[in-house]
């Protein structure tokens, strides 16, 4: 089943895709992750991924890894002036899938290097590189030189708020 209109790309049992030490790559759309579109300037364009299965010796014996790699550009919206802002996107994570309700060692826990994500039975690839991706963009993205965005009518429009200004300064009728 796809999320929000992002084509599928399942793995029916992921403990067994990385057991197996298998990998998968492909490409999608910018268009189709849609949960992006609100922090995108632009939609053209796509990105590569690669998801690669392992199993490292972990503190409870051999457990399954998948990296996932991203790579790309983006355009994202300036905060500062709203317009496009062209960001270079590198995800490298190292994930470990763990079944749900399954407890994760302390040690696990700990290591900055890995991420626990919960799994059930299928692993859908593009909700997962979505998110990645989500967690990877900068909180407040802006160009380092650039101004905002100014009204047409120019500066020199005096502020709404210059007559309540005066109000407050003047005696109050009685």
């Amino acid at each position: 089943m796809s999320q929000q209109g992002i084509p599928s790309r399942t793995i029916p049992d992921p403990f067994r895709f990385a057991a197996d030490g298998r990998s998968l790559v492909g490409e999608v759309a910018v268009a189709d992750l849609l949960r992006l579109s609100d922090v995108l300037a632009s939609l053209e364009g796509a990105l590569a991924w690669r998801l690669e299965g392992s199993m490292v010796q972990g503190v409870v014996g051999l457990e399954p890894r998948l990296r996932l790699v991203v790579e790309g550009e983006l355009s994202l919206s300036c905060q500062r002036c709203l317009g496009g802002l062209s960001w270079g996107l590198k995800v490298d994570n190292v994930l470990q899938p763990v079944r749900p309700g399954q407890a994760i060692p302390e040690g696990e826990l700990e290591d900055d290097e890995v991420d626990a994500i919960e799994v059930a039975a299928e692993l859908d690839v593009l909700a997962l590189v979505e998110d990645e991706i989500l967690l990877a963009l900068p909180i407040a993205p802006r160009h380092e030189n650039c101004e905002s965005p100014r009204s047409m009518a120019g500066s020199n429009k005096e502020s709404p708020f210059a007559a309540l200004a005066s109000l407050r300064g003047s005696p109050s009728a009685e």
